[in-house]
């Protein structure tokens, strides 16, 4: 596999990452350095370490894999994106308790960002990349440099997203993370209906 080819490979992988990353930065008040480095991190982590674990899985596994993964994304998506808008419906009565814990210790960043959301959200977007890494083992691909180059590929990509969203997000932020939540689910039934063969633009 080429550079070029591998490349390609990774910013196709890393498409989803990216729009979830977007959906991140709309959530949050503010961005800076260290919020982007985080997301990156987690997405680019993730993207990096599946088609690792892909690859060492082998052959044997490789259907099995391939026939729920898309299940898997659509149903970590669907739960994270309906919590996003439940909260989002609900943030306009709590704002001033909100508000209270978000000048004490800064609260709502710490949830936006929280372990449990993040690894949730890194391993519904990082699904895909573990089957591709099963295609790996029967490829002439080395595959250190490989997940590297994918790692840092997604990694790139959703740092920005996070501040691109955020650029967009911060005056309508209530209607932001609604929107946000729509387009995980949207994203979860897009990975479904291709898997599926039902997608009109697969």
């Amino acid at each position: 596999m080429s550079l070029i080819e591998l490349f390609i490979l990774a910013v196709g992988l890393s498409m989803d990452a990216f729009a979830v990353a977007i959906c991140k930065g709309l959530s949050l008040r503010k961005v800076s350095l260290k919020e982007c480095t985080k997301v990156g991190l987690y997405f680019g982590g993730f993207q990096a370490g599946m088609p690792l674990i892909g690859y060492f899985l082998g052959v044997q596994f490789k259907d099995y894999i391939t026939s729920i993964d898309h299940w898997i994304a659509f149903i970590l998506l669907s739960f994270i994106g309906i919590n996003m808008i439940r909260e989002a419906m609900n943030k306009d009565e709590d704002e001033s308790i909100v508000n209270l814990a978000e000048a004490a210790v800064g609260e709502e960043e710490v949830n936006e960002l929280g372990f449990k959301n993040m690894v949730m959200l890194a391993i519904a977007t990082s699904i895909d990349a573990l089957a591709v890494g099963v295609t790996f083992a029967f490829l002439q691909v080395d595959i250190v440099p490989a997940v590297l180059f994918i790692g840092i590929v997604t990694f790139a990509l959703s740092a920005i997203g996070v501040k691109i969203g955020n650029v967009f997000g911060t005056k309508y932020k209530s209607k932001a993370e609604a929107a946000g939540g729509i387009i995980l689910i949207l994203i979860g039934l897009k990975i479904l209906f291709e898997h599926l063969g039902i997608f009109p633009f697969a």
